[in-house]
Parts: structure tokens; sequence; C-alpha cells
């Protein structure tokens, strides 16, 4: 959809410049924040999904590409682009981050080599593949214990650690504090809010 966009003449994306952050957060706009949540609306009527959903997010793509965002995104969606053959690694490992994975198998994936997957993987995310894997796993372990209740050595297992101690000692490190009692400090933090309101 991004490169059918970038297609026409009408949608202006400002060039790549080599100075410009990997990933970026910035303020949402007015037009962007309305489709989405005029596509989450949908979930009210689910009869509309299937004629009204396509639109929404062809409006959020076009919303998104004429943003900020728009150069970093036309980069990914662009084919032959080291952005865009970086990415494929990355959802990769999006797609299997409880897997074990070698850095040679994730540049035969984007292919490239070794050295050059991890100089673009850094300039895209900021972090190697490894710590990309990481991260994921402790944000799909939060997840899991947060929703779905889990205790941290099942979630452990299920995320793809082979120690739960090695689990607990990263996980400390990147939520600072141990996954039982951040899980608890998050739903006493939501149950205050939920009391103030």
């Amino acid at each position: 959809m991004v490169r059918e966009f970038l297609s026409r003449e009408e949608v202006l994306v400002p060039e790549l410049s080599s100075d410009i952050p990997a990933m970026v957060t910035g303020e949402i706009t007015v037009e962007l924040l309305s489709a989405c949540c005029r596509l989450v609306d949908l979930l009210a009527n689910p009869q509309d999904i299937p004629f009204l959903n396509g639109h929404i997010q062809r409006e959020i793509i076009y919303r998104l590409l004429c943003g900020p965002a728009g150069v970093r995104l036309r980069a990914i969606a662009t084919m032959g682009d080291p952005s865009y053959r970086t990415a494929r690694a990355l959802f990769w490992i999006k797609d299997n981050y409880a897997k074990s994975i070698r850095v040679d198998d994730l540049a035969q994936i984007a292919g490239m080599g070794v050295s050059t997957l991890h100089h673009h993987f850094r300039v895209l995310t900021h972090m190697s593949p490894l710590q990309y894997q990481k991260q994921l796993r402790l944000q799909a372990a939060r997840g899991r214990m947060l929703v779905d209740g889990l205790d941290a050595s099942t979630v452990a297992f299920e995320v793809g650690y082979e120690s739960v101690s090695q689990f607990n000692h990263e996980y400390s490190r990147f939520f600072g504090q141990p996954p039982m009692r951040d899980i608890k400090t998050l739903k006493e933090g939501k149950v205050i809010e939920m009391s103030a309101a």
C-alpha cells in the first residue's frame, strides 16, 4: 500500500536525509488521530468492517506518509533499499522472537552480509538484532503476565528463555523491578487510576 501511494505524484514525501534518527516519536496530528479512532470505532459496528476498514487503513497510511514519519516509512517500503531488506529481518524476529536466532540466518533473510545487517539494523532500531529480540521477549512476557495472569516461570519459557533466573535478571534490568513486583505495581496503578476517575 505504501509503495502504491509513493507511485502517485500527488503524494509528496520529503527526501530522506542521512541525519534523521532511525526511529522517532512525535505528536500525532488531529487528522491521523481521527482516522485511528474511526478504525477502532468499527469494533462497535462489526457489519461495517468489511466496507470501511480498508478505506480507513489507506487514510492512516496516507497521513503517516505525509507526516514526519513518512520519510522513514518510505525508506522501509522501498524495495532494494537497505532499510527494506533490514526490515525483513526485523519482521522475522518479531514473528519468531521465542525461537533462538543466528545472525547468519538473519543476514541471509535480509540478503546482506552479517556486518552490513548489523550496521543497518542499528541504524533502523538503535540496537542489535539480539537486543531487539530480547526487548520483544520481555514486552511479550510482561503482557502475558499482566493480561493472562501467568507466572514468571511459565512465561519465561513461553517467550524463549532457557533459564528462569536469566529471565528474572533481564526483566529486572529492563523494567526496573522483578517480574511479579512489576506486574503488581502495574495492576495497582490501574486500580488507583480507575478509582480516581
